[in-house]
């Protein structure tokens, strides 16, 4: 093959999500006169976004003062914020009296993220901002000692057998000053520069949930735009962490959603199955009554909170939002926080392109993130997950609203700071230790099988492509997870994309990758970390609308 074509920018940012974009924006406000390009990997810009999303306006706020002004899809504004604990058949409403202050958030707005992403790739574009869908940055361009020197985009047209098919083109380096990632939660450049660089030394592993969202156009004597309502409970059993949500959107439309924490330990769990489940509880069901389901999607959302936040900084760049992981776990909240670390980050890049300088560390980077606003809240609410974690959802959530009460009253933690002793992957249970868990038959009404949900993601993969799902040894599924935790994978996948199937008499791990929809689980939970996501060829997965 041919030498790679290289093109130089000041600037080159992995990901038109709200941190990359936030960060694309404040650059060209702040100095015009900088090249910033945008690469994102998604047919077209927020095709991968996916998240609740109840938003907290102040990061838009301090970005676009006026942006609702300017035309920007802001939303349906909260009414009524419910927090609910749910049993097998009861539903115990908190009074709001209950709920902590840092649980509230002040003129949140119920928002579709992908809607409000594409707003925002219009206004950096009419900065002067270069933004190219389709374009996945596959690798790192490296220079002196390791440092990040810019970004190696994806080939195109490259067959299942690696070799290249009619209409290939190779990909180019983006050669830039600096390089920004804002990939989402576990994103592959990321995952490389954490541990190339150290910078998780000295911090908590980071922890994980899978968040599975369905949009629903409900009866309107069922709706009620602006109200929220948050769960706990049922389905998940005590041992568990995780939740449901269900968010009155404009036009009779229901968000709906539910997020399984990643550190479960019984490995016949199914996020999704628990999602369905969820689903069948009166609560829910009644608002289904008669419903129709428009969209379907899934993605890893990271919830380590304040301990588990890496170096923001390494040779040549910096990582943004959720690739860093600013989510406020008990709020449920994180845009506000990635739009201001790519804000604050841009406003760093651009004084020291100024003070001419290149490849290098961006030092006191983190206290200037955390500075923004970030620090001061993810600070009270940092022992939420651990004690959720430690003492289950009844004990853990109790002490957890102590802490949170005991933050905002005499201004400090009586627990001191709880750390996560493990990875996620690192705390299942093997099979023989549990009682394997079975799923009721979805009833193609309000509950389904995962294949008629995933074709509500609107996938797009050509099949004749190289299998972004790799694994490090091809045995590891069948030799060592099977006898050891019945092979999870096929559980934890929301997608399909996992299989154990009966060849002749010998159980075979099979890997559906078209069916992928980049939540990235698997690269998360698997107990032996064989699999590793990396990014297909540009515009290949889901292309939400409306999430």
């Amino acid at each position: 093959m041919s030498e790679r074509e290289s093109i130089e920018t000041d600037v080159v940012i992995v990901g038109a999500g709200p941190a990359g974009l936030a960060a694309a924006i404040r650059l060209k406000q702040v100095a015009p006169d900088l090249s910033v390009t945008v690469v994102e990997k998604a047919a077209e810009i927020g095709g991968h976004i996916l998240s609740g999303a109840v938003m907290n306006p102040v990061g838009m706020d301090e970005l676009l003062p006026g942006w609702r002004e300017m035309g920007a899809p802001a939303g349906v504004p909260v009414g009524r914020d419910t927090f609910h604990l749910l049993t097998a058949g009861g539903d115990l409403a908190f009074p709001g009296w209950m709920i902590p202050p840092q649980m509230h958030v002040t003129g949140g707005l119920i928002v579709s993220l992908g809607d409000l992403v594409r707003w925002l790739g219009e206004q950096a574009q009419g900065l002067g901002v270069d933004i190219f869908p389709m374009t996945a940055a596959v690798d790192l361009v490296r220079g002196e000692g390791g440092r990040v020197e810019g970004i190696v985009t994806g080939d195109l047209g490259v067959g299942g057998d690696g070799q290249p098919k009619a209409g290939y083109a190779q990909g180019i380096e983006l050669r830039a000053k600096y390089t920004l990632i804002g990939e989402g939660a576990r994103g592959s450049l990321a995952k490389q520069l954490i541990a190339g660089f150290g910078l998780a030394q000295g911090h908590d592993p980071q922890l994980y949930g899978l968040g599975i969202k369905e949009i629903w156009e409900i009866a309107p004597d069922r709706h009620e735009a602006g109200r929220v309502d948050h769960y706990l409970g049922f389905p998940l059993d005590d041992a568990t962490s995780g939740g449901g949500f269900a968010y009155h959107a404009a036009g009779k439309r229901l968000y709906l959603g539910f997020v399984t924490h990643l550190s479960y330990a019984d490995p016949t769990l199914s996020p999704y199955g628990e999602f369905q489940r969820f689903k069948t509880h009166p609560a829910i069901a009644r608002l289904l009554d008669g419903a129709t389901r428009v969209s379907y999607g899934a993605r890893a959302l990271t919830s380590g909170g304040l301990q588990s936040i890496p170096d923001l900084a390494f040779p040549g760049g910096a990582l943004l939002g959720c690739a860093a992981g600013f989510m406020n776990v008990p709020a449920l909240k994180a845009i506000h926080s990635a739009i201001r670390s790519g804000k604050a980050v841009a406003e760093a890049v651009a004084e020291a392109v100024a003070a001419g300088r290149a490849h290098d560390r961006l030092e006191g980077l983190d206290a200037r993130v955390l500075a923004t606003g970030i620090g001061a809240e993810l600070t009270p609410v940092r022992n939420m997950k651990p004690l959720w974690s430690r003492f289950g959802t009844l004990v853990g959530v109790l002490l957890g609203g102590f802490d949170l009460w005991w933050n905002a009253i005499p201004g400090f933690s009586p627990f001191g700071t709880l750390r996560h002793a493990k990875a996620d992957y690192a705390k299942l249970r093997p099979l023989a230790a549990v009682t394997p868990r079975a799923y009721p038959r979805p009833d193609g009404k309000t509950t389904f099988e995962r294949s008629a949900s995933v074709y509500l993601a609107n996938l797009g993969h050509d099949e004749d492509q190289p299998v972004h799902l790799r694994l490090a040894d091809p045995a590891v599924p069948v030799r060592d997870n099977l006898p050891r935790f019945g092979e999870p994978a096929p559980l934890y996948c929301p997608a399909g994309v996992y299989e154990l199937v009966d060849a002749d008499g010998t159980p075979t791990f099979r890997i559906n990758a078209a069916n992928c929809v980049h939540c990235k689980t698997c690269d998360i939970k698997d107990p032996a970390q064989n699999i590793t996501w990396v990014p297909p060829e540009g515009g290949s997965g889901p292309n939400y609308t409306g999430m």
